[in-house]
């Protein structure tokens, strides 16, 4: 199923349901409401949904955050690898040619192997740390003759290091959820006090007191549709693909 489909069902449910609520509400009560309730029912309602739009605000811009420095960080671990690969061509042939081999392998499983398990969310295994550090044996191992060859290799360790940092930010972002059990809690049950509170609200005929129900229930489930979709930066509408690794790999060779 689509994103958009699936985004539309989540606001069309959302709306129906709230109009559903609404309508039975007036149906059971009075058609105009009571207005002697807006006054109460005003203070609260503007409290819960100032509170329930901070909310919300603050998960989105912490989630957009999260996948933004994800796709930043996938590049940097990419181009730290190419840039360790560069460093060594300086330094012996045969040193040269193996970190480069060990880089492709690397970029290999991180392709084929580690990108379809990041986008479930599991733990991930493989030999990928295992190859990062034959890069780094092969790097030390390395014969430097000279001040120029020892910056470089001094170089390749530590654009080295900073591919070790990269990949763990990778792996704990892929496996860490973003939205806990407590946060779901309090989005859900907050949007539908939100959502049931005009209820009590007097004065409105039935047809646009559902109208407003079912907009807002609507806007608010959109809300947390697109919460959903960031929670995992390499998952669902917000994926961020292994297009930096595919690059590194075209750039030492596909051998």
């Amino acid at each position: 199923m689509s994103l958009v489909l699936t985004g539309t069902l989540w606001v069309l449910g959302a709306a129906v349901g709230a109009a559903v609520i609404g309508y039975l509400v007036r149906r059971i009560g009075q058609d105009e409401g009571e207005p002697s309730n807006n006054d109460a029912a005003r203070q609260v309602f503007t409290i819960v949904s100032g509170l329930q739009a901070v909310v919300l605000a603050f998960v989105l811009v912490t989630l957009f955050d999260a996948v933004t420095d994800a796709r930043e960080g996938a590049y940097t671990e990419a181009q730290d690898l190419v840039a360790v690969s560069w460093a060594m061509e300086s330094l012996p042939a045969d040193s040269a040619a193996e970190v480069r081999e060990q880089s492709r392998s690397y970029l290999g499983t991180v392709i084929s192997a580690e990108w379809p398990q990041m986008q479930r969310g599991v733990p991930v295994g493989g030999p990928g740390w295992g190859e990062l550090d034959k890069i780094r044996a092969a790097v030390v191992a390395a014969e430097a003759d000279g001040e120029f060859q020892e910056d470089r290799k001094s170089e390749a360790l530590d654009k080295l290091n900073e591919v070790y940092t990269e990949r763990h930010e990778r792996l704990t972002r892929a496996f860490d959820r973003g939205v806990v059990a407590v946060v779901w809690f309090v989005l859900v049950v907050g949007s539908l006090v939100c959502v049931l509170l005009p209820n009590l609200f007097g004065g409105t005929r039935s047809f646009p007191h559902i109208v407003l129900v079912s907009t807002l229930a609507g806007a608010l489930a959109l809300l947390l549709f697109a919460i959903f979709q960031l929670q995992n930066p390499f998952s669902g509408g917000s994926r961020i693909e292994p297009e930096a690794f595919q690059w590194a790999l075209d750039r030492l060779g596909r051998g």
